[in-house]
C-alpha cells in the first residue's frame, strides 16, 4: 500500500488529531492512491462535530456547506476540503436523500453508509487503512461490490446504479454479480432522480475509455427510453472506437442517439436538460451524412465553411467509426481541413477578399442579388476556378449582376 497523503489534506488531519479527535481521509482519494492514480480531491470524515471543526479551522476559513449533513468546507493554500462529520444515516424516502443523519463516534460506522467497497476506505498517517468491507481486495480483483446487501443501497440512492456502470468502465472493473442484479432489478426507481444527474452520470459513463460494454440495455431504458434497444449492440463499438475523454463526450453522444436522427436527438437531450451547446452540437454531427465521393481539398473547404474545425474534426471521427473501411479517408480529409485551417484559406463568405460594400461601390444592386453575387464568388474561389483577389473578384462580380 502505498498513500501520500496531499500536504494540505495532511495539514488538516495533523490538526484534527492534535485537537483529539480521530480523522481520515476517506472515498475517491484513498481508491485512485491504491489505484496509483493522482486524486481529484481529498475528502476528509472526522469525529469533530461541524462547530468543532469550524471552531478549530476558525470561520473565516470556513464555508457551512452543509451542516446539517455534518459536512464543513475548509479553505487552505487555495484549495477547498469537505470535512465530514462521521455519520449514519436514517431511511430515503424519496430514493435520493437521508430523510435523516446521526452523528456516530466510528469511522466504520460512516464506512458502513458508503455505496460500493471500492469507495468504503479511509486512511489516516497514524492508524493506517481502514477497510472493513474488503475494497482493497476488490480493487486487486478489479470487482465494483456494492457495500452490504445491494437492494437496501439502490433502494437508498438510486443513482448509484448509474455510478455502479460509471466507476466499472472507468477503471475497466468487472460488476460483481449479486450488485448488477440489484441495480437492474431497481433501475425503474432512477425515476426518482433528475435529469440533470443523469445526465451528468451519463456524460462520465461516456468519457470512459471503452465505455460500450456498461451500456446496459436493462437499465438505459429507463434513462433513455427514446432509443431503441435493437441499436444498442452497434452503437456500443461505434462508441468504443472514438477517442475518449470528456472533451470527447459529444462525438459520443451522437454516435449513441444517432438512430434518432436529429429531430429525435434533440428531444431526448433537451428532456435530460442539456445546454443548448450541448445540444446543437451533438445534433449536428447527428445530421452530417459522410461525403460518398470527396474530392479531398473541396469538400474539407464545403465543411469549413459550415463548421468550425473542432466540429469537422468530430465529424470524421464520427465518420471513421461508422465506415471503419473508409477511415483513411477521413483521417485525411481531418488533415486537409487542419491544413486550411492553418493557411487562413478561403471557405466562408466572411473569408473572401471582396465585402458587399465592395460589390455595391461597382455596382451590384443591393438586395438578394447582392448575397447570390457573394455566394457565387464563393463557389468559384473554393472551386479553384479564380483566385481570392479583389481585383479579379469585382471583374466576376460585374459579370454575374449583368447576367
Amino acid at each position: 500500500m502505498n498513500i501520500v497523503l496531499e500536504p494540505g489534506a495532511s495539514a488538516l488531519l495533523d490538526a484534527l488529531h492534535r485537537a483529539g479527535f480521530a480523522a481520515y481521509a476517506v472515498g475517491g482519494c484513498v481508491r485512485d492512491s491504491l489505484l496509483g492514480l493522482a486524486p481529484h480531491d481529498w475528502d476528509l470524515c472526522t469525529a469533530a462535530r461541524p462547530e468543532q471543526v469550524m471552531e478549530l479551522f476558525g470561520e473565516k476559513q470556513c464555508i457551512p456547506t452543509g451542516l446539517q449533513h455534518g459536512t464543513v468546507t475548509v479553505k487552505r493554500d487555495g484549495r477547498l476540503y469537505e470535512i465530514t462529520t462521521f455519520r449514519t444515516e436514517g431511511s430515503y424516502s424519496d430514493g435520493r436523500h437521508p430523510d435523516s443523519v446521526a452523528f456516530v463516534p466510528d469511522v466504520r460506522e460512516d464506512l458502513a453508509r458508503r455505496d460500493f467497497t471500492i469507495n468504503a476506505m479511509a486512511y489516516s498517517a497514524e492508524e493506517g487503512l481502514c477497510d472493513p468491507f474488503g475494497g482493497q481486495e476488490d480493487l486487486a480483483r478489479g470487482v465494483v461490490r456494492a457495500v452490504g446487501e445491494p437492494l437496501r443501497r439502490f433502494e437508498e440512492d438510486a443513482l448509484r446504479i448509474l455510478r455502479l456502470y460509471r466507476f466499472a468502465a472507468r477503471f475497466g472493473f468487472v460488476i460483481d454479480e449479486a450488485t448488477e442484479a440489484a441495480a437492474k432489478q431497481l433501475a425503474a426507481h432512477l425515476d426518482c432522480v433528475s435529469v440533470e444527474r443523469i445526465e451528468e452520470e451519463l456524460n462520465k459513463l461516456l468519457s470512459a475509455l471503452k465505455p460500450g460494454a456498461y451500456l446496459e440495455p436493462e437499465v438505459l431504458a429507463f434513462v433513455l427510453p427514446e432509443l431503441p434497444p435493437d441499436d444498442l449492440s452497434e452503437a456500443r463499438e461505434i462508441i468504443d472506437a472514438l477517442p475518449a475523454g470528456a472533451e470527447e463526450v459529444t462525438t459520443r453522444w451522437a454516435a449513441l442517439l444517432l438512430p434518432l436522427g436529429e429531430d429525435g436527438t434533440r428531444k431526448a437531450l433537451k428532456r435530460l436538460k442539456c445546454s443548448n451547446a450541448v445540444i446543437d452540437g451533438v445534433s449536428t454531427l447527428v445530421k452530417e451524412k459522410a461525403p460518398c465521393t470527396p474530392t479531398l481539398s473541396l469538400q474539407a473547404k464545403r465543411l469549413l465553411g459550415k463548421y468550425d474545425l473542432h466540429t469537422v474534426q468530430q465529424l470524421t471521427a464520427l465518420w471513421s467509426a461508422l465506415q471503419p473501411e473508409r477511415k483513411d479517408k477521413f483521417t485525411a480529409l481531418q488533415k486537409e481541413a487542419g491544413t486550411l485551417t492553418a493557411q487562413s484559406a478561403c471557405c466562408r463568405v466572411s473569408q473572401l477578399a471582396v465585402n458587399g460594400r465592395d460589390l455595391m461601390a461597382a455596382g451590384v444592386a443591393p438586395g438578394p442579388g447582392l448575397r447570390r453575387a457573394l455566394e457565387a464568388l464563393l463557389e468559384e474561389v473554393i472551386t479553384g476556378r479564380l483566385p481570392n483577389e479583389k481585383a479579379e473578384l469585382l471583374a466576376f462580380a460585374a459579370k454575374f449582376s449583368a447576367s
